[in-house]
Parts: C-alpha cells; structure tokens; sequence
C-alpha cells in the first residue's frame, strides 16, 4: 500500500497578508503556541477517532478498498491545502477522515499479520516525535532554508514513487518496494522505509521551525491550522513507516 502523506512545509512566508517582514506584527488575533498545540491535538482526535471507529467495524472486505480510496484522498487534500495557503477546521476534518480510513486499513493488515504491532507502531512514532522536539527545542536541530527545500524534493520524490508502485500494483506488477504482510522484503524495501522515516523525522523539525517563524511573526490565527495540519500529516507519515520496519524485523 503505497504511503500517501505530503509534506505541507513551505506555506508560510513573511510577505502573506498580515504579515511583517521584521518585527511581529501587534494583532489581536495572533498565532501561539498553546493555540497550536490545541488544535493539533483536535486535529489528531478527530483522526484517531475515525481509525478506531473504521478498524473496529469495517467490514473485512473492504479493508483494501477503502484503504486505496482513504490514501488517494489524503494525498490530494494536502495538495489543496499547498496550493491554496490555508487551512481550516473543515479542511482538517476531511483529512481527519480519509486519512483516519487509511489508517484503519493499514492497522487492521499488519496487526492481522503481526499482533501487537500496532501498538508498538504508536509507542514508537510517539517516542520518535518526542525525541525529535527534545532535540529542537534543547539540541538546536535546525534545517536550513536549503535544506528545507532539498527535503520537499525529497517528499514529492517520495510520494511519486509510491504512487507508482500502487499504479504498478493495479496492473500486477510487484516491485518489492512496498511488500505486504508476508512477503519477501528486499534490500530496496528497507532502504524506502528508512528514507521515508528520515523525511518524517526532518519534516516534523521543518514543522516545528514553520511554528516557531509563525509566531515570531505575529502571524494570524487561523495558521494555527495549517501547522496542526502539518504536523498531522507527518505523524502519520512517521507511524506508517515504523510500522513496516517494525513488520520487517517480525518477519
């Protein structure tokens, strides 16, 4: 199942409206920390709310389908939410959605496969951000603006990738680079989920670093919503990919 996540990173920038391109600008209605802490964790609910409710009582047959439509969809509203430079509760309630059946769909595969690996995934792609924000906020992890642009290649190279792997799979071909639940892993399998952990791993410090400008920058509110959607989108990207590393080692 090809990984459907895009990275939202670039969408800020100083000469938006509302913006200044020195010192915050003074607003009533301004962009902070606790404003997207919480509309993260909003975000995340709905999310985890709609995986639970589909791995709970999706019927077994639909599990590939849904999982297919789930990912297609959470592909393209990210690319909405680029090329407009917005977000909005209704925005990330539609990714909550169709990336919350995805989710359900791959979880319920692997877990079938590999009991327990779910959990494992969770605690894992937890322990992965956390380390991560520990390392920015204390460690001084940064990416530069150069390497911020060579990690969006990055992503949209990846995603195209896998979208081609899932093009190629429909007409039964099977490269190996995305193998299922008990089949054979190669050398290309582990090296493509290794590098999508990487990505994740740079885009949540890309993520981070898109808060920390926006809020020294006096930026409107209503960015809070794109940063949670950002974030959103790499902690699934992130979960994903433990999971098929994790489901490597059990093989």
């Amino acid at each position: 199942m090809a990984n459907p996540v895009l990275s939202t990173k670039g969408l800020f920038t100083p000469s938006q409206p509302g913006y200044t391109s020195g010192q915050a600008q003074v607003v009533d209605d301004r962009m902070t920390f606790d404003d997207v802490l919480a509309k993260t964790a909003l975000s995340l609910a709905g999310l985890f709310l709609v995986a639970a409710f589909a791995y709970f009582f999706m019927p077994e047959r639909l599990l590939y389908p849904v999982g297919m439509v789930g990912g297609l969809a959470a592909v393209f509203v990210p690319f909405v939410v680029i090329r407009s430079r917005a977000a909005s509760p209704a925005g990330n309630i539609a990714y909550a959605v169709a990336e919350g059946l995805l989710l359900a769909a791959f979880s319920r595969i692997f877990e079938a496969a590999y009991p327990g690996i779910i959990v494992q995934g969770v605690l894992g792609t937890f322990m992965a951000a956390a380390v991560t924000l520990i390392a920015y906020r204390y460690g001084g992890f940064r990416i530069s603006s150069k390497a911020s642009k060579i990690l969006r290649l990055g992503m949209f190279a990846f995603v195209g990738v896998a979208l081609l792997n899932l093009v190629l799979f429909f007409f039964g071909i099977n490269t190996g680079l995305l193998p299922g639940p008990g089949e054979p892993v190669s050398l290309l399998a582990w090296v493509f989920a290794l590098v999508g952990i990487g990505l994740a791993v740079y885009s949540l410090v890309d993520d981070f670093q898109y808060v920390e400008a926006g809020v020294n920058a006096g930026a409107p509110r209503s960015q809070g919503w794109v940063a949670a959607f950002g974030i959103s989108v790499t902690m699934v990207w992130l979960y994903i990919n433990i999971v098929r590393i994790l489901s490597y080692f059990r093989r």
